[in-house]
């Protein structure tokens, strides 16, 4: 029972020997990031061609020999800043028939409050580097979406541009230039008005 009694107890094992703290987010990742969050208001704000390294320096606390030395130029910062990711759903497992529904319930859901998409929208209707961001994008994320509920192959990318001109025409009205009657509509109203349309675009027989 003595030895026993001597054993260390678990508060005592745990007073001689503290779990290791967090470790603390290292300061090139904080700077990175203060410089990124800077980028995407400004040219958000002012747009390609206006938006200055300087200018988003300022914004961000730093030199701005730290902006080009993490990303070379205006245009690398610019391609980091607009890094998007759409997140589109897999529509596999999807029904065929509620495949336009799907998308425009999610594009809804992925501009809500996305400062980042408002950003690429509003430089890519103005500069020949935001439009090649878009197109980019667009081709990279949508069209392997596109592929898994079209009809024809060598359809697919025109049946993706279709729908990509439909859900980057709602993101122009209603989260870009506030359009108040594109405003107005309700969440469900719009998947109601769009969905059957992206739907046709997808899956409807060549006309």
């Amino acid at each position: 029972m003595l030895a026993y009694a001597c054993w260390p107890t678990l508060v005592d094992v745990t007073e001689k020997h503290p779990s290791p703290p967090a470790p603390a987010p290292r300061r090139s990742d904080t700077t990175r990031t203060a410089i990124l969050t800077a980028a995407r208001e400004r040219f958000a704000a002012d747009g390609y061609d206006r938006a200055t390294i300087r200018a988003i320096a300022k914004d961000a606390g730093i030199d701005p020999s730290m902006v080009m030395r993490y990303f070379g130029s205006k245009e690398g910062l610019f391609a980091a800043a607009i890094d998007v990711d759409l997140r589109l759903p897999d529509l596999t497992p999807v029904p065929r028939e509620e495949a336009g529904r799907a998308l425009v319930s999610h594009f809804l859901d992925l501009w809500e409050g996305n400062e980042q998409l408002r950003a690429m929208l509003r430089v890519g209707v103005t500069n020949q580097a935001g439009a090649e961001r878009i197109q980019g994008v667009f081709r990279d994320q949508l069209l392997p979406v596109a592929r898994q509920v079209c009809p024809d192959p060598e359809q697919v990318p025109a049946r993706a541009a279709l729908c990509a001109a439909q859900l980057l025409g709602l993101a122009l009205t209603r989260f870009v230039l506030r359009m108040p009657a594109s405003q107005a509509l309700t969440r469900e109203e719009l998947v109601a008005w769009m969905g059957p349309a992206v739907q046709r675009y997808l899956t409807a027989p060549n006309p």
